[in-house]
């Protein structure tokens, strides 16, 4: 393809390259990978388990986490992240265990870094974990997992139920697995690590000191005396357990994890919780049973083959999320309505029928659960999920895709009005959405937070992404069916906008928690205010906020955010400069406010169309997505659905007019 010189150039080379990126079904997918420990917990749990992975995905394994080793030797908590205890023995372990000599220099200078760090016994609590199932930890030296919380009464905040969703069901089978204190057996490739991993002769180790033994490069925060205190406790509650308690208490870890599987279809939520889960079945259910079994068979659902090897990503890919993205910008360039992408846009409504959850989960009060029926997942059906966000974006992509002439009405009238009972029963109190389950607990929860690892973990949050998802769904949805519980739709349509309102950071943006981050967040802020008609030119609010992003564009036109913001609460620019990601959603945001500096809009559309290659692709950048404070993960298709949205709604605002000259 040329050079483009215009917008239009751009939308069109941008959709020629992305649309032949549609599978056989009709979906749009990637990896969505990131943290560091994924894949070797999937591959600790096969080994204990004796499954064999084929030699060719074993290199790809290993050439994948052997790209990202940090110079210094070791690995981070996600990629390209400071090396720590825990990513160094979690991957140095997976490495070994796929038949990498401990002679290989990448190991050689893994084990050096790690050994700098205090060795393996500094681990936090869930590197400790993982390491105990191998025997290569004693669980005398890590804080006491103990599943007695499931006993607790539900309406309790201390009951796990009301935890955010991906603490609750890593929490669950690892208390399963604590309480009966699962251990592999001993093996001669253990021996050896055994002599790897620690800076002393393992049965030297006083195992009880390593309890609070934790390196300063794994630990997030300064451990507060509250966190102190719980660890006390939890230790001294394992001197007094009552054993008849404790069977309670592990009976029910195993019946939640039984109803997690059964209800993902052998899938489980995440593949982190996955292979812990899987361990579960095989201890308590052992190896012939149709739980190892069916989880067998989809240990390679979740993982994907990268640019730099093999990798499970934080979930079994990004299929239902990307694809509704995908049609919405589509819609939005005009290119959803060309003849020529008539088959396009029908494969994927086709996919995004068959991918609608249409029942509840079974046990739906006892294990936990949210409502599901008329939901759509963030990933497939299988997965079993509703996500407010997903499923806004999904009805919304539906109603607009259904309305072309050219589309048959694959979603009847009632499984839209099921999908948007669901969103408004996923409420919370005061108006918010936060993602998978209204928030359950009190704040005050994240006082106790002992992972170490992560901040603001033990309950699900409010989020303006979600929240603007579900204003724009319901804008699009009353003007399909207005009478459809009318009052019920306006009333939460003004709550979402109060919510936007209110938490508007003081700097003029939006924290994000999904994405990097204030672009990501103002982005969807904007765009759902734009529903109720609130402007730069009627509005403080966006004003605020077009001022915000504004102050924050490169010199070169485009914006580079880093997924530093996140963690100090404040934009950080991005040291490698201008993101193809983030100026696609500042482009986004600015244009919903209808912000009256065209020049920047016009520099920003500039860069994007220069970034632009031969191909109709963009250069991957720096990570696009967020999972769990202050982990980052990659969205590779964002910079696809999100630029050309960005590009359409431009020329549709602005017009065509040539950017450059065709010597850009």
């Amino acid at each position: 393809m040329g050079r483009p010189t215009c917008p239009q150039d751009a939308l069109d080379n941008g959709w020629e390259f992305f649309k032949r990126l549609q599978t056989e079904d009709g979906h749009w997918g990637c990896n969505d990978d990131g943290p560091l420990f994924v894949t070797s917990g999937i591959v600790i749990a096969s080994y204990i388990i004796g499954i064999q992975f084929p030699q060719h995905i074993k290199d790809e394994m290993c050439r994948y986490l052997m790209n990202f080793a940090n110079v210094e030797g070791g690995w981070g908590l996600w990629i390209n992240s400071p090396s720590t205890v825990f990513g160094t023995t979690m991957n140095y372990v997976m490495l070994r265990i796929l038949g990498v000599s401990p002679s290989h220099p990448v190991l050689i200078q893994a084990r050096a870094a790690l050994h700098r760090m205090g060795s393996a016994t500094a681990l936090p609590t869930w590197g400790k974990f993982w390491m105990c199932l191998l025997g290569l930890y004693e669980w005398d030296g890590m804080l006491p997992l103990i599943p007695e919380p499931l006993l607790v009464p539900e309406a309790l905040p201390l009951n796990p139920g009301k935890w955010w969703v991906h603490t609750r069901n890593v929490f669950v089978s690892m208390s399963y697995l604590y309480g009966v204190r699962f251990s592999a057996p001993l093996t001669q490739l253990i021996r050896d690590l055994r002599e790897e991993l620690y800076d002393a002769p393992y049965d030297k180790v006083n195992w009880f000191a390593q309890r609070s033994n934790i390196s300063d490069c794994d630990r997030l925060f300064p451990q507060t005396f509250i966190q102190k205190s719980v660890a006390m406790a939890l230790c001294s509650y394992e001197y007094i357990k009552v054993p008849f308690l404790r069977r309670l208490a592990v009976n029910e870890a195993l019946f939640q994890v039984e109803m997690e599987v059964r209800n993902t279809n052998y899938l489980c939520i995440a593949p982190v919780s996955f292979a812990s889960n899987m361990l579960v079945m095989f201890h308590a259910h052992g190896i012939n049973s149709h739980w190892v079994k069916g989880m067998v068979d989809r240990i390679i659902d979740p993982m994907w083959m990268c640019r730099e090897g093999m990798a499970a990503s934080g979930t079994n890919g990004t299929s239902l999320w990307d694809t509704v993205f995908t049609v919405q910008a589509a819609l939005d360039g005009g290119l959803a309505q060309r003849p020529e992408n008539h088959e396009i846009m029908l494969k994927a409504l086709q996919f995004i029928d068959i991918s609608q959850i249409r029942e509840n989960p079974l046990g739906l009060a006892h294990g936990y659960r949210q409502r599901t029926k008329g939901a759509w997942p963030f990933s497939t059906r299988d997965q079993a999920y509703a996500v407010s966000d997903t499923t806004a974006e999904a009805v919304r992509a539906v109603i607009q895709l259904q309305a072309l002439e050219s589309m048959p009405k694959l979603i009847a009238d009632d499984r839209l009005q099921d999908a948007v009972d669901l969103i408004l029963g996923m409420e919370n109190k005061g108006g918010g959405y936060s993602a998978f389950e209204p928030v359950r607990a009190p704040k005050a929860l994240e006082l106790i937070n002992i992972t170490e690892l992560y901040d603001d973990v033990m309950t699900d949050n409010l989020y303006p992404e979600c929240t603007s998802s579900v204003l724009l769904c319901l804008d699009t949805f009353s003007r399909a069916f207005p009478l459809y519980r009318a009052i019920d739709v306006q009333a939460c349509i003004g709550r979402c906008v109060r919510y936007l309102v209110k938490s508007q950071h003081p700097c003029g943006g939006w924290i994000a928690s999904w994405g990097i981050c204030f672009t990501y967040a103002t982005m969807f802020a904007l765009q759902g205010l734009e529903t109720v008609g609130l402007k730069e030119r009627n509005s403080g609010v966006c004003r605020d906020a077009c001022r915000f992003l504004l102050a924050y564009q490169n010199p070169d036109g485009g914006w580079g955010e880093d997924l530093e913001s996140i963690k100090q609460k404040r934009y950080v620019q991005d040291p490698a400069g201008s993101q193809v990601t983030c100026t696609a959603y500042a482009l986004n945001g600015l244009i919903a406010a209808h912000c009256s500096d065209t020049v920047a809009l016009r520099r920003g559309i500039a860069w994007l169309v220069r970034q632009q290659r031969r191909t109709g692709d963009w250069v991957p950048g720096s990570l696009e997505g967020i999972f769990a404070c202050p982990g980052g993960m990659r969205y590779p298709n964002y910079k696809f659905h999100f630029t050309l949205s960005a590009i359409g709604k431009y020329i549709d605002r602005y017009g065509n007019e040539a950017l450059f000259e065709e010597k850009n």
